[in-house]
């Protein structure tokens, strides 16, 4: 029996000593691997003012806000065209009704009502449109020609819906429009240049013309 339990004991003592020896290991200091750095944030602001002042002193700035300067005078007397239109090659008319729906109350100051939310309300029953609105492409010359020898400018705006305005203007002594970003062509549903828009009692006729060869119409 006393055999027994120190043959038992030792079998334990082995056991722990299996176990510890893994344990010491894994708590063993084994240096550094390689080289650590402190992280480190940079500030954002002041590196973009670091490149500003640099260049600055290069001049790489004036020259950046000589660029900018020339492409915003480019889109100023050359603004984007209005993309798909296209010459007129079918004589086209219909009505465009400007009317609006309220979408709240509206009074005056002394709280009556003028219009309740829901009704429409058309713009030509207090206002009178006495210029049509001519639509051209200003780098067609037929349609330009077109338009300012049966126009004056009391008697029309000419829209631009491609083209320099401020060029046609210096060259012809006369005002000219241009329609940015197509809003006035997308509101009247303009496919087509030459176009004229005018008053027709309370809804605005719009006109697709197509001019004859070799004549300005």
């Amino acid at each position: 029996m006393k055999a027994i339990l120190t043959a038992s004991a030792a079998i334990i003592g082995m056991t722990v000593v299996s176990l510890a020896g893994p344990i010491r290991s894994e708590a063993r200091d084994y240096g550094h691997a390689g080289q650590t750095f402190p992280v480190i944030e940079p500030d954002l602001l002041s590196a973009i003012e670091g490149r500003l002042r640099r260049a600055e002193a290069s001049g790489e700035l004036a020259r950046m806000n000589g660029i900018f300067a020339k492409r915003v005078e480019q889109r100023v007397r050359r603004p984007k065209p209005v993309e798909g239109i296209t010459p007129a090659r079918t004589a086209r008319s219909w009505d465009y009704d400007p009317s609006i729906a309220v979408e709240r109350d509206i009074r005056d100051q002394k709280g009556n009502l003028i219009a309740a939310a829901g009704h429409r309300v058309n713009p030509l029953d207090f206002v009178a449109i006495k210029q049509d609105l001519v639509f051209v492409d200003g780098d067609d010359a037929a349609q330009l020609s077109w338009a300012t020898s049966r126009y004056t400018d009391l008697k029309a705006k000419i829209i631009f819906v491609n083209g320099s305005p401020i060029e046609q203007m210096t060259a012809k002594k006369r005002r000219f429009y241009f329609d940015q970003e197509g809003r006035l062509s997308a509101t009247f549903g303009i496919e087509h240049t030459p176009a004229v828009v005018s008053q027709n009692g309370k809804t605005m006729r719009v006109s697709e013309v197509v001019l004859k060869p070799g004549r300005p119409g």
